[in-house]
């Protein structure tokens, strides 16, 4: 079997797991796409970011997947790992789900995210990791961002959520 043109690999957030029903809905609209192969990572076992950052790099590594050839979806401490790994390896995507960014308790909060495409969704009412600081670092970094009328695990905005991811996979994979 030919190894698959892109990885898609997602990253849950601290009380959420693999399973869980953005992860899962995201995972099967990138699957809909030929030459894709989505991997949900499992962090349950750890509550560490920076373990759950070296998880991230030792998935991607054991898949042999390529920067270039690579897509990270992450939600809230999911959204942190996969930009501080777009921040150290510059990939082709990196879609964000309420990122806990700009957060004291993690470090290197505010990555220079690096990814060829990015995508930021959060929600106006989110009292987990506060809209404000996050929208001020997608000003400062030039990316876009699309605040929705959802708290935290933007569980009201799912539908509109795997349209967004759709349209972002789309466009990553539109690129040589």
């Amino acid at each position: 079997m030919a190894t698959p043109d892109i990885h898609v690999f997602l990253s849950h957030g601290l009380e959420s797991g693999p399973g869980s029903t953005k992860v899962q809905a995201l995972k099967a609209e990138a699957e809909t796409f030929a030459g894709v192969t989505a991997i949900a990572l499992d962090h349950r076992h750890t509550k560490d970011p920076v373990e759950r950052l070296q998880q991230m790099k030792a998935a991607i590594a054991e898949a042999g997947a390529s920067p270039e050839h690579t897509i990270l979806a992450g939600s809230s401490m999911g959204g942190w790992v996969c930009a501080r790994t777009s921040a150290e390896t510059p990939v082709r995507g990196c879609f964000l789900l309420a990122p806990a960014l700009a957060m004291s308790a993690y470090p290197q909060s505010s990555p220079r995210i690096q990814a060829r495409h990015t995508q930021i969704i959060h929600g106006w009412d989110d009292d987990v990791v506060l809209p404000m600081p996050v929208i001020e670092l997608a000003r400062e970094q030039k990316l876009p961002l699309l605040v929705l009328p959802d708290g935290h695990r933007l569980e009201n905005s799912l539908e509109r959520l795997v349209s967004e991811f759709r349209i972002f996979m789309t466009r990553c994979l539109a690129v040589d």
